[in-house]
């Protein structure tokens, strides 16, 4: 039987760690979230491969440099292997949105480069995240789209048209698309689907 690659993709900022009103600009302002290093040491042990897609427009203002940017995921690797956990990569945007560019969310190009370097059908990658944006590039670029509701999302919570699936109760979501309560409800949806 041949062996499929399980990619997976996630949002950073508000999935992973605390989201902030303005950038988390220094390692100092990454703080993970309850749960969310152990979801993801439970997802790899399910054989998943996790890969993040995040915007980082603080690049392109002048927020933060490459430097910061690579000293925040540092602390990011590093906690997520204290916890049993990796992240394969983070494919980021640095744009700023007067940029134009294609790979600012919810612009589709961040998932694309990463099926095309794991060479993957997006078809069959799910993508999750807080940020409707997220999920709106994702299924831009043909992934099964799921809503974390936490970060941007967690005011969402209790939402009269929220049941496990959304036909559309918030108009910018793609239809289709799931609601977990968090990253690890998330995790155990996903490991509880049947394989194929």
């Amino acid at each position: 039987m041949e062996h499929r690659m399980k990619l997976l993709i996630l949002d950073r900022d508000g999935t992973l760690n605390r989201n902030r009103d303005d950038y988390v600009a220094s390692p100092d302002e990454w703080e993970a979230l309850p749960g969310a290093l152990e979801a993801v040491a439970l997802l790899n042990q399910g054989g998943w491969r996790v890969v993040l897609a995040t915007n980082q427009s603080g690049i392109g203002r002048g927020m933060f440099d490459m430097a910061s940017l690579n000293a925040i995921h540092a602390k990011m690797h590093r906690q997520l292997a204290a916890a049993g956990a990796r992240v394969e990569a983070v494919f980021f945007c640095p744009h700023a949105p007067e940029d134009a560019c294609d790979c600012r969310k919810p612009a589709p190009g961040l998932f694309v480069q990463i099926g095309q370097r794991f060479g993957m059908d997006l078809a069959r990658v799910p993508a999750a995240g807080n940020a409707v944006r997220h999920v709106q590039a994702a299924a831009a670029a043909g992934c099964n789209t799921h809503l974390l509701l936490t970060g941007q999302s967690a005011a969402l919570r209790g939402h009269s048209g929220l049941g496990a699936e959304l036909a559309s109760p918030v108009p910018t979501l793609p239809p289709g698309t799931q609601v977990h309560d968090d990253l690890s409800a998330f995790a155990d949806w996903l490991l509880a689907q049947p394989t194929d």
